[in-house]
């Protein structure tokens, strides 16, 4: 079994953030970011996702993690992108680096910790943007069971990581008033 386990179900992105890393980040990695809050996948999954996965209106793709089936509408700010960067032949992965070369997962990791560190984003990875999607998502007023349909959680871990922000959260309380 694991050594240990960790548990960021409470680290989200918060707009401060974003806007900190957009202000220093290359173009590739601020798409980057904004593909990954409006589908809430893994880094592997975005860097293997290709054109042929986009239809126009909805990213369709199996995790490489867990094998979840996932179909994702695109909302009109991300199909607004995607569609400005979709080349004549669109062939290969949509994520690119500054070279218009596809992304490894190395570089990709490497590129995104020098941006963060730039903007002096300490405790933030990329993969609490799931965590943040989930919890954008609930406060949306999103179902558990939708939420899962869209990021390929358990509904089960969905719950877990709501509930880890219930406490910090002002807008639940906010909402709730």
């Amino acid at each position: 079994g694991r050594l240990y386990s960790v548990d960021r179900a409470e680290v989200i992105w918060l707009p401060e953030h974003v806007q900190a890393f957009n202000a220093v980040a290359s173009e590739p990695l601020r798409f980057a970011l904004l593909l990954a809050q409006w589908t809430a996948q893994r880094q592997g999954d975005l860097i293997q996702l290709t054109w042929l996965q986009y239809d126009g209106s909805h990213i369709r793709l199996k995790q490489n993690k867990t094998g979840a089936r996932v179909a994702i509408p695109v909302g009109a700010e991300l199909k607004a992108a995607l569609d400005a960067r979709r080349p004549d032949n669109a062939d290969g992965p949509i994520l690119r680096n500054s070279r218009g070369e596809p992304w490894t997962a190395d570089g990709f990791k490497t590129s995104w910790g020098k941006a963060t560190i730039k903007a002096k984003l300490t405790g933030l990875r990329f993969h609490d943007l799931r965590g943040t999607a989930v919890t954008e998502l609930s406060l949306a007023g999103c179902t558990n069971h939708e939420i899962a349909s869209v990021t390929g959680h358990s509904e089960k871990e969905v719950d877990r990581i709501i509930k880890a922000y219930r406490g910090g959260r002002i807008e639940l309380s906010e909402q709730a008033m």
